[in-house]
């Protein structure tokens, strides 16, 4: 009687596309696939052994994330502009803050406390139980961030933090990566709600501030590890 080999991916229970994903991704954001090197879906296909519709998913979504880009023939990695990021971050930065300064400046405007107190008892349960160190945490850090311009009650400033935040996600994925910094950045989106809620703007103002600052530091620090990295041997 025959028995059925499971691949590796296979092993793992998760969905193949998954699993291909979670690897690249690793792999790209630790340096482990140099510049100029081609992923192709047959030579990946081959070493997870799996069929190429869940390794074309996966490429698919990490061309989505902003870490490859597609080649005449395959994939490769994409090489991340530290002056973009740095321009892209002082967006956010304006947005963001502009969002709190435009209720400290005007008497007649107000934070949404509903939708600010929603996202404090979220945060709050983040905190009882923080879900595990890895990129994708990304994503559930941005809506803190949308939530709390959205607030403010500038459709345009929300439209415009929405692109900018699409176009630095690939990056900001290394703010992830470091040990405590999920932990960190729940701590301090509940001293910016907190402070806001409150009605101490000038706070908030200046904790929202700081916030992001050390956030771009993190991620400039890692993805100057990670070009090093994937330039040796290139």
């Amino acid at each position: 009687m025959s028995t059925s080999m499971e691949t590796p991916a296979e092993a793992t229970g998760k969905p193949l596309r998954d699993v291909v994903y979670e690897t690249l991704r690793g792999e790209l954001m630790n340096g482990g696939i140099k510049f100029g090197e081609r992923l192709t879906e047959p030579k990946l296909s081959t070493r997870f052994g799996i069929s190429r519709t869940p390794v074309r998913e996966a490429l698919t979504m990490l061309c989505s994330d902003g870490l490859l880009q597609r080649e005449e023939f395959g994939f490769s990695p994409v090489r991340p502009s530290v002056p973009r990021i740095r321009d892209l971050y002082e967006l956010r930065l304006t947005l963001e803050l502009g969002g709190v300064a435009r209720i400290m400046n005007n008497p007649d405007l107000t934070h949404d406390r509903a939708l600010l107190l929603a996202e404090r008892e979220r945060w709050l349960t983040l905190q009882a139980d923080p879900p595990e160190q890895q990129p994708g945490f990304v994503v559930v850090d941005e809506e803190f961030h949308v939530a709390l311009l959205t607030s403010a009650g500038n459709a345009e400033m929300v439209r415009a933090l929405l692109s900018v935040n699409s176009r630095i996600r690939h990056v900001r994925m290394y703010d992830f990566m470091v040990n405590n910094r999920i932990e960190t950045t729940i701590s301090e989106h509940l001293g910016i709600l907190d402070a806001i809620l409150g009605d101490e703007l000038t706070l908030g103002y200046q904790l929202l501030h700081t916030h992001i600052g050390e956030s771009l530091d993190v991620v400039l620090e890692r993805i100057s590890r990670a070009i090093a990295a994937m330039s040796m041997a290139e």
